[in-house]
């Protein structure tokens, strides 16, 4: 006898989806120009013309040759010398992501945005549009037959496996993972197979003797709570497939605003670094204004060449919102924690214990106050005048060069807000 719908779904469980865009940049770029793209080896980078800089995202015709994500564009052209470049589109991106977004909204309001090419989806309640591998299928088909982007999707009865799940099969991949599978599935896999398990973790597992998941599900939880902290019970717990954690539609407040530029080759004069500092100031503030908050902290960020990267933050005694604010502060960590003349791959600037305006009590200074309302008047009038004719409408001169740092202001080639503001500093999260 045929199951009826309602015996697809667990009595007392969840089934979560998450769902995951294949090679998502270049996939868009196929979807609106497939007579170029499509079959074709291809790559999204940031630095095309000068063939330098580091590779956003590579096709699987390309991965099928060798070319990775995160691989240099030089070594990219190396392993694949038909390899086509294509210059970022974040614009296009939003737009798709959007398109994807609303499909996955049709059949949940239960839908967690995790980046630009990613999202969970809890359909617990949403019997009556079909079985959970139903529902999973018509969102791939709708995906792929709309928008001509190829999609891998996880089911599961939490977001955890359901993670792993759509990693098992790309692209295009439909994958069910249940709590039943985890042994005969994942205990053969390495640890860092754990979403949230990076390097770091996994080295100090291996420290220990425990190599797989099945030897980290067995392994004494008390061992794990005194060389991880409260993290050490999580491990043991995700290693047998369980996770609690609720599938949440409302995007957290963002903690911070920041900017960060690779440059195209590396720099060492203050000038160049100035200019560089002031241009990332330029649009950071430009954000914080927009999401009408203020900052009471600034960091910038330092790469270098041999790939090190640093922090440097400061508290301030009074938040701030403007450009010359920003900037002052970044330049003064800068010349407070970097010997002049080093050489710099990145910079950024990121603002952070951030507050809404309209409930942050200003604190005026005593010999400015007078000035203040006329420089908040005057930026208000620049920020409109570029809300309208662009972001190259009102520049000052220092903000003018040719290096990656003038092109934040084209929303076309920056980046996507969707992406955590940190997410280019920080590999190993859970350390």
């Amino acid at each position: 006898m045929k199951k009826s719908v309602h015996e697809h779904y667990p009595a007392n469980g969840r089934v979560i989806l998450h769902l995951d865009m294949n090679a998502f940049y270049c996939s868009v770029h196929e979807a609106e120009d497939p007579a170029s793209y499509k079959g074709v080896p291809t790559a999204v980078a940031g630095s095309v013309e000068l063939r330098k800089g580091i590779i956003v995202t590579c096709s699987y015709t390309a991965r099928g040759r060798g070319v990775k994500t995160g691989m240099t564009v030089r070594e990219g052209m190396r392993l694949c010398p038909q390899l086509v470049l294509i210059k970022p589109d974040f614009d296009l991106y939003r737009t798709y992501s959007r398109a994807f977004l609303a499909i996955a909204r049709q059949y949940t309001p239960l839908v967690e945005v995790v980046s630009i090419d990613e999202c969970y989806l809890d359909i617990t309640g949403s019997k009556s549009m079909g079985t959970p591998l139903e529902i999973a299928t018509m969102i791939q088909y709708r995906i792929q037959t709309e928008l001509s982007l190829p999609c891998s999707i996880g089911v599961a009865p939490n977001k955890l496996l359901a993670k792993i799940a759509s990693d098992m099969k790309k692209p295009n991949g439909l994958t069910v993972l249940r709590i039943r599978d985890v042994p005969r599935l994942l205990w053969s896999r390495r640890c860092d197979t754990i979403p949230g398990i990076g390097s770091k973790t996994a080295d100090k597992l291996r420290r220990l003797n425990i190599m797989t998941l099945g030897e980290l599900a067995a392994a004494d939880v008390e061992l794990l709570r005194k060389q991880f902290g409260v993290v050490g019970a999580w491990l043991k717990q995700a290693a047998s497939g369980y996770d609690d954690s609720p599938v949440n539609p409302v995007r957290e407040q963002r903690k911070s605003v920041g900017h960060t530029t690779t440059l195209p080759q590396d720099v060492s004069d203050w000038q160049d670094v100035r200019r560089v500092l002031l241009n990332l100031a330029d649009q950071t503030g430009r954000r914080l204004r927009r999401q009408q908050e203020l900052a009471s902290g600034v960091q910038i960020t330092i790469r270098t060449p041999d790939m090190k990267t640093i922090t440097r933050s400061t508290t301030l005694s009074a938040p701030i919102e403007s450009t010359d604010d920003i900037f002052k502060h970044a330049c003064t960590l800068y010349q407070t924690h970097w010997t002049s003349g080093q050489p710099i791959r990145l910079l950024g600037i990121t603002l952070h214990q951030l507050s809404k305006k309209q409930d942050t009590a200003l604190q005026l200074d005593l010999f400015s106050y007078e000035e203040q309302p006329r420089k908040e008047a005057l930026t208000n009038t620049m920020d409109r005048l570029r809300d309208r004719f662009g972001e190259g409408a009102v520049l000052t001169a220092g903000m003018l060069g040719d290096d990656p740092s003038a092109l934040i202001r084209n929303r076309k080639r920056r980046g996507t807000s969707l992406q955590p503001d940190d997410e280019a500093f920080h590999v190993d999260e859970e350390e």
